[in-house]
């Protein structure tokens, strides 16, 4: 399962399309797809069956002897296995085509015996990575296209393997595609609260003694926060229009399940919303904090500087060294028997009037 505990997202790559001009439905194989591996789940409201390594010869062999079949393809290099799978089940190929280019946007296609789901999830956090999964579901099948190995949907493995009869193996296609669908959305609960907890720590630490690199951090969790506002968007309209529209392979029962998984959505936009806000917020105290530090420093040194330019003057004064026996007025206090004491003391003087000044205007 892809592991969640802070929020370091990308931007989903980019969207590889087939040639200008390509026939539509063209299926082509990214050259960095990973090698297709299928598992076959076949579910019945008394008993469960797993095939890992699953064959076409598998699925011919199951397909119609099991209420519900979930047919799991890991990686989309094999274009001729993703072919037959699409011949199978009588896949739109504009979806398999959808399912190859990966990047695409959340969204949900109808068509008239099966449903195309795109959603999205942070895959790796450490490599700051998103994966497309995209789940076709009818009347007795739902089949799902991954990126890669690693997914949030053991929680519904473990249910449908569970010895004792439940909900998951009693209901349809529809519902198992939406608990699949609704385990990607709970999966981004535990990044967008890591993060959370990532903001107020360093709004805490901002607040104590302001750093040049909390900056950074801040400008990297909006970055993340507005990637995941761009993924969280569409993912609430697709819930939204699944809900809305009347099929008959999506009951009515399903829906109030899928509409608390919109509810979900909904929650994790304004947890987004929230933390993009409260960045924004700390990125301008940052800004100010350090400006009314650097205002400070300026202040006390141009405080010094005053009180060091009156001292400045009288020993440039003292320092040039006049005979005064070549008159009266060529500097007398040079033959002065405490002059040098004499001339310390009303130096400090003058700076000591210089600072009880400035803390009577409250400059210091």
């Amino acid at each position: 399962m892809a592991k969640a505990e802070t929020v370091k997202t990308r931007a989903p790559a980019k969207t590889r399309r087939p040639p200008v001009g390509a026939s539509p439905g063209t299926l082509i194989a990214d050259p960095s797809a990973r090698r297709s591996e299928l598992r076959l789940t076949l579910i019945s409201p008394e008993k469960f069956k797993t095939i890992e390594n699953a064959s076409i010869d598998d699925l011919n062999t199951h397909c119609d002897k099991w209420p519900v079949l979930w047919l799991d393809c890991t990686g989309l290099a094999n274009i001729p296995l993703i072919e037959e799978i699409g011949r199978i089940f009588s896949l739109h190929p504009l979806a398999l085509e959808d399912v190859v280019n990966t990047g695409q946007r959340p969204k949900v296609d109808f068509f008239e015996d099966h449903a195309f789901v795109v959603v999205r999830m942070i895959d790796d956090v450490t490599s700051h990575r998103y994966e497309q999964i995209a789940v076709f579901f009818g009347s007795n099948f739902v089949v799902t296209f991954q990126e890669r190995e690693g997914d949030p949907f053991d929680p519904v493995r473990k249910r449908i393997e569970s010895s004792a009869p439940n909900r998951l193996r009693a209901r349809g296609a529809d519902y198992l595609a939406y608990a699949l669908i609704d385990a990607i959305v709970d999966s981004y609960f535990p990044p967008i609260e890591a993060a959370g907890d990532m903001v107020d720590s360093i709004e805490d630490q901002m607040l104590h003694s302001p750093h040049k690199h909390q900056m950074r951090q801040l400008h990297e969790l909006r970055r993340d926060a507005n990637v995941l506002k761009g993924v969280l968007w569409p993912m609430r309209d697709a819930l939204a229009t699944l809900i809305r529209n009347d099929v008959p392979y999506v009951k009515a029962e399903t829906k109030i399940f899928l509409n608390d998984t919109l509810d979900h959505a909904l929650r994790l936009i304004e947890l987004v919303e929230t933390q993009r806000d409260m960045l924004t917020g700390l990125i301008e105290m940052h800004l100010s904090l350090s400006q009314a530090r650097t205002n400070d420093v300026i202040s006390y040194l141009t405080i010094v500087s005053v009180i060091f330019m009156p001292l400045t003057f009288l020993v440039g004064i003292w320092g040039m060294n006049f005979d005064p026996e070549s008159s009266p007025w060529n500097m007398p206090e040079l033959k002065a028997y405490y002059g040098y004491p004499l001339s310390l003391l009303f130096m400090a003087l003058v700076a000591f009037g210089l600072i009880v000044f400035f803390k009577w205007k409250k400059w210091l």
